[in-house]
């Protein structure tokens, strides 16, 4: 029994209880469209002119829970995939959105179209859900 050599490559129980998130294939994971609406609050992001070259047409925006905001209980904030804030979900569209997040569902935005006004940015964006 002493001859046993153990192997040091991770198993599927070290993988499992790991603390780092695994970026496998979903085999019939689909992006479902549920709504087409805008950013609100990009006039209130400080560096928003400088992350106008950012937002591109298509591009994946991250959607983030804020139960504890002051003005909105069902508030959902909007970031880039580099992590940048660009605004929020507006608070008369988002009463679904924050009861399927809150109940674990994967929701995330891309951006339709962006335009410039004096000083902020009308970023049009559609809600998706994964499934």
């Amino acid at each position: 029994m002493s001859d046993l050599i153990k192997s040091h490559q991770p198993d599927f129980i070290d993988v499992i209880h790991s603390k780092k998130s695994l970026d496998l294939p979903k085999p019939f994971s689909r992006e479902i469209f549920l709504f087409h609406t805008h950013v609100a609050g990009t006039g209130y992001v400080d560096n928003i002119k400088e992350l106008e070259p950012e937002l591109t047409s298509d591009i994946k925006l991250n959607f983030f829970r804020e139960p504890q905001n002051e003005f909105d209980p069902q508030a959902i904030m909007i970031k880039t995939e580099s992590g940048n804030k660009i605004g929020y979900i507006p608070k008369s569209d988002n009463i679904i959105f924050s009861r399927l997040m809150d109940a674990g569902k994967l929701l995330f935005g891309r951006i339709t179209s962006v335009k410039k006004h004096e000083d902020w940015l009308k970023i049009e964006i559609d809600v998706l859900l994964q499934e």
